[in-house]
């Protein structure tokens, strides 16, 4: 299976980059990094990436526009074929434009047990009001800064005597177990059969009278007392893949799609040319196509009446 190709921003030394990279030479390492970018040329973190044979790419921001400097670290991450962005230590606020591009697919590492201490002086602010604990956080990046749904923590107790450079210490420690442990775990739910499992049947049964049953080892989707509009293929006879299933016009269709991406796409054995398989263990799944995908088959199955329901709910 590919590695996830993931993109690092940095403005300064680097160290949570270090940590992404060298965790990354791992051969179980889901992820790998393609690129180190940064907003300041002379980042001390772009000279360690390019001793470690990584393409960096560095453009200030100084006399641009927030959006105009988004925009060319954007290009180079396309460029770069990113899958995923993580932040470590990019001393940017990024426009609403640029996080929209990236959503889902940036992660951020804070100095902080969040939903406290968004911003600076994290650790002073923790040892000011008297916490037990300081700690960092691992979130999804949203437009708010800071925010965004926290996907793992490692509380830092504070010790008697801490000033905020002797905890910071401690807490830079705890950030680097942290974020290449969360950041591998990310990736790779993408690819994970439960995952992809989950994501089929929430939008699935979000579908007038639908219903699931299990069919010859597979989750199946269909209308309750009704035909079958979908199906989850997981290591069908042990061809190693998880696919959905889905049915189509015919085989006039199915030659088309395969024809277009034959990697993704295939003829599901034993279902015959009205159907075709679509690999979901290839990672970044468009889930709005394949809501789509699954609308337009369960609207094949589902009689006048359901159809008509479809129509007035879409």
């Amino acid at each position: 299976m590919a590695k996830a190709r993931v993109a690092v921003l940095i403005s300064g030394t680097g160290t949570n980059m270090a940590a992404l990279l060298y965790a990354a030479k791992a051969d179980d390492c889901p992820y790998e990094i393609v690129l180190v970018a940064s907003n300041n040329p002379d980042a001390a973190g772009l000279k360690l990436a390019e001793a470690e044979g990584i393409a960096t790419f560095a453009h200030s921001h100084k006399g641009l526009s927030r959006e105009a400097h988004d925009d060319i670290m954007h290009e180079a991450l396309v460029a770069a074929k990113t899958d995923y962005v993580a932040l470590a230590g990019y001393m940017r606020i990024l426009s609403p434009e640029f996080v929209g591009q990236w959503e889902g697919r940036m992660l951020n590492i804070h100095p902080s047990l969040l939903p406290k201490y968004k911003g600076l002086h994290t650790h002073e602010r923790a040892i000011e009001a008297g916490d037990s604990h300081g700690g960092c956080s691992v979130h999804l990046v949203t437009a708010e800064l800071d925010d965004g749904p926290i996907l793992g923590q490692t509380p830092v107790a504070i010790l008697p005597g801490d000033t905020s450079d002797s905890l910071a210490a401690r807490v830079l420690i705890a950030e680097h177990q942290l974020y290449s442990r969360v950041l591998s775990d990310y990736v790779a739910r993408e690819t994970s059969p439960d995952f992809l499992v989950q994501q089929v049947r929430e939008r699935a049964m979000a579908l007038p009278e639908a219903d699931e049953v299990v069919s010859h080892g597979m989750p199946c989707f269909g209308i309750i007392k009704g035909k079958k509009f979908a199906y989850v293929s997981l290591d069908h006879h042990g061809d190693g893949k998880t696919a959905l299933l889905v049915k189509i016009s015919g085989p006039d269709e199915q030659a088309q799609l395969i024809e277009i991406d034959s990697e993704r796409y295939y003829r599901p054995a034993y279902f015959g040319d009205g159907w075709i398989a679509m690999r979901l263990d290839l990672g970044l799944n468009d889930w709005d196509e394949i809501d789509r995908w699954l609308a337009r088959s369960w609207h094949a199955v589902a009689p006048k009446k359901l159809a008509a329901l479809a129509e007035f709910i879409a």
